[in-house]
């Protein structure tokens, strides 16, 4: 019986301190990544909307976005985060728009879906084909859009065409009744 309890003991030893060890790396990693994500956005945003300066505004539901402004302070358009579960992952695209709501272009953020199919959502062949496309109604050709879905992956595109639909649907209503805090 000693010898056992011996041997939980030293499992237990081992366990806490394997545990420690990652508590602490994960302590020091947790800022380093959330600045990457951060910085992430940022690019994003401005590869969206060249020489822009953004300015975040939320809704009244929480939502944020930025509104695109030239050196003049006009309006140039809008950028928002979509997201929606995907085949295996949350995919969060960012997506600017102009004032009449035409999709200027779209970045995936993050996703986790299978490498080969679902992950080709970041090529680029398959994300330009989102430009100049209508935000508000947007659709994959499986539901008589204009969105040519990814082969082996309709799920993936379906999630995201349905993200950016909805998003912008609800930035509209937001704007029209003035959502905004």
């Amino acid at each position: 019986m000693k010898y056992y309890l011996k041997l939980g003991l030293i499992l237990f030893i081992f366990s806490v301190v394997a545990s420690g060890i990652l508590a602490f790396v994960n302590s020091l990693t947790t800022p380093i990544i959330a600045a990457k994500k951060a910085q992430d956005e940022i690019d994003a945003r401005e590869k969206l909307i060249p020489g822009a300066v953004f300015e975040e505004h939320e809704t009244v539901d929480g939502e944020s976005y930025f509104i695109a402004l030239d050196e003049d302070s006009e309006p140039l358009g809008f950028v928002f985060i979509a997201s929606e579960n995907g085949y295996s992952s949350k995919i969060l695209t960012m997506v600017g728009i102009d004032a009449d709501f035409n999709i200027i272009g779209i970045e995936i953020l993050d996703q986790g879906e299978t490498p080969g199919l679902g992950a080709n959502c970041e090529n680029e062949s398959f994300t330009a084909q989102f430009a100049e496309k209508q935000a508000l109604n947007l659709k994959v050709n499986q539901d008589d859009g204009e969105i040519t879905s990814l082969a082996g992956a309709t799920i993936t595109s379906r999630t995201i065409a349905n993200s950016i639909r909805e998003r912008a649907n609800s930035l509209k209503s937001a704007l029209e009744t003035g959502g905004e805090q």
